[in-house]
């Protein structure tokens, strides 16, 4: 029986993602396991992709930047004093901390994008915000959903270390 993808089900894809000019952006070194049937577990334009596909089929979507990670927003650049960071400082490391204006419930993970004299550059933007993105993906298993992975809308167990912890 070669399972097919449809709403609550468990699907397992390999996939790698390129931008628009064919560059390699993301690998796919694990695979990407998810709840099927509208559960926001995965990008709603490729979960409609896969829809009724069987293990072994490849779909390849496109995702404009409001589809995928948002486009770029300016107002999440911020510049910083370099002395509110630690001494072991490197571009690359993340924070998490609220934009300006914004309510402390709102937080955002933010890079260091640049380390001048006294001045650090932050950035809250995915690294992949503002880029229309290629995925490429295979099913390679899909088996039902339990009961619980229904009730809780997201997929547990240890299906390859992917699997979801409380």
């Amino acid at each position: 029986m070669n399972a097919e993808v449809v709403k609550n089900t468990v699907v397992t894809l390999d996939y790698n993602v390129t931008d628009s000019d064919g560059e390699l952006v993301d690998a796919g070194k694990e695979p990407l396991v998810y709840l099927h049937g509208g559960y926001d577990d995965i990008f709603p334009k490729i979960e409609e992709a896969v829809q009724g596909r069987k293990v072994g089929e490849t779909v390849k979507v496109k995702l404009q930047p409001e589809e995928a990670f948002g486009d770029y927003d300016e107002a999440l650049i911020q510049i910083e004093p370099r002395a509110a960071f630690p001494e072991e400082l490197q571009v690359g490391m993340q924070f998490e901390g609220a934009p300006e204006g914004s309510d402390d419930e709102d937080f955002v993970i933010y890079r260091v994008t640049d380390i001048a004299d006294d001045k650090v550059v932050l950035d809250g933007n995915h690294p992949l915000a503002g880029m229309a993105l290629v995925f490429t993906c295979t099913v390679t298993a899909v088996r039902p959903a339990s009961a619980e992975e229904l009730a809780h809308g997201h997929v547990h167990g240890d299906d390859d270390g992917a699997g979801h912890c409380h």
